[in-house]
């Protein structure tokens, strides 16, 4: 679990990825095929129904999106290796990833091509894997499962008089916040844009790779400073 000293800009940054991720699922619900694109128990239970109903086109569709999903977290896990938040991780890396393959999606979708929405799903399993790896497995971004049963334990244990950590519940409610404003942002602009909606989502992990990269540089020179001052 992320340490309880933790800079602004890890809140800022949790926001913006929870946005984007509430943007896609949304569109994902509102497109062609009507299914969730950020997390996978929904589609894992298509995959089932529908093998069990011989629509075997369905379930190859439920079983390309969860194969892409699986393959964004792979990728991610190949990149970060790692398990504890540090400055100097290769994170913008993948959040550059997840933007070119956001962008990417857009193309396809426009074209009615089901290769956008694998695109889509990958990218929410780049982000979700980067940040599992970072959290050591405690926080997610693209569902709100986890986040709401944590959320309500703490409800419960406050009732009861017992220790709060507050500090999860702050993380956690900012998380939820921007999942559930991003939903409302996806639906509206799927209402107005069609697809191109995804290009909100795709400028977002965009700027957070940009954001993390500045940060990251001017952290090494205020250390390069501090080693050597003037």
């Amino acid at each position: 679990m992320l340490r309880h000293a933790t800079p602004s800009w890890i809140y800022f940054g949790g926001l913006i990825l929870t946005l984007a991720a509430g943007a896609i699922n949304a569109v994902g619900f509102l497109g062609q095929h009507h299914q969730a694109l950020s997390h996978m128990s929904g589609t894992v239970t298509v995959l089932g129904m529908e093998l069990a109903r011989a629509n075997y086109a369905v379930a190859l569709h439920a079983l390309a999106v969860l194969t892409a999903f699986f393959a964004g977290c792979m990728v991610s896990g190949a990149i970060i290796r790692q398990t504890s938040l540090r400055l100097g991780r290769r994170y913008g890396v993948v959040l550059s990833l997840e933007s070119a393959a956001l962008f990417l999606a857009v193309y396809f979708l426009r074209h009615g091509a089901n290769t956008g929405d694998y695109l889509a799903a990958l990218a929410c399993g780049l982000q979700n894997a980067m940040v599992s790896s970072y959290s050591s497995s405690t926080m997610r971004t693209t569902h709100m499962t986890g986040m709401v049963t944590d959320l309500g334990i703490a409800c419960g244990h406050f009732i009861r008089g017992a220790t709060v950590d507050w500090f999860r519940f702050r993380m956690y409610g900012v998380l939820f916040l921007g999942f559930f404003a991003g939903g409302v942002a996806g639906a509206i602009g799927y209402e107005r844009f069609g697809y191109d909606t995804l290009l909100f989502p795709a400028l977002l992990s965009g700027v957070a790779g940009v954001g993390y990269t500045i940060v990251k540089h001017l952290e090494h020179r205020r250390k390069a400073r501090e080693r050597h001052p003037a």
